[in-house]
């Protein structure tokens, strides 16, 4: 499996060269309940660590989705605009929200390996 992150806003992001697919993990995904709204960043958007780039909304509470890292927008999965229960039935495949062009890898020896985020999660 591949080497994924999470930040503590739980966000996961999981890196193949110097691209990063985020969505948001399975921990927050069961805490919004069922997700009835999805907005992606378009292509191109830039962002900086910790800066809000997607909003998704559930039944229970809406919630932004903060960029893991600095990077430029490379693709957005569009298909949640029309398909949000997507994050709820696959929160770490086919929910995932946006593939971000890294600017710098040292930023993710600052997020969690999963055995870190399960603990976070665990205390929460």
């Amino acid at each position: 499996m591949a080497d994924v992150k999470y930040t503590e806003e739980h966000e996961w992001i999981e890196m193949d060269g110097d691209i990063g697919t985020v969505g948001i993990s399975d921990f927050a995904q069961e805490q919004l309940g069922d997700v009835v709204f999805v907005e992606v960043p378009d292509v191109g958007k830039k962002f900086t660590k910790g800066e809000e780039a997607a909003v998704v909304e559930s039944v229970k509470a809406a919630s932004e989705v903060y960029a893991p890292v600095d990077g430029e927008i490379v693709e957005a999965n569009t298909d949640l605009v029309d398909e949000p229960e997507r994050v709820n039935a696959d929160a770490r495949g086919e929910g995932w929200f946006f593939k971000i062009q890294l600017k710098d890898e040292t930023q993710l020896d600052d997020l969690m390996d999963e055995e870190a985020y399960l603990a976070y999660v665990a205390d929460l």
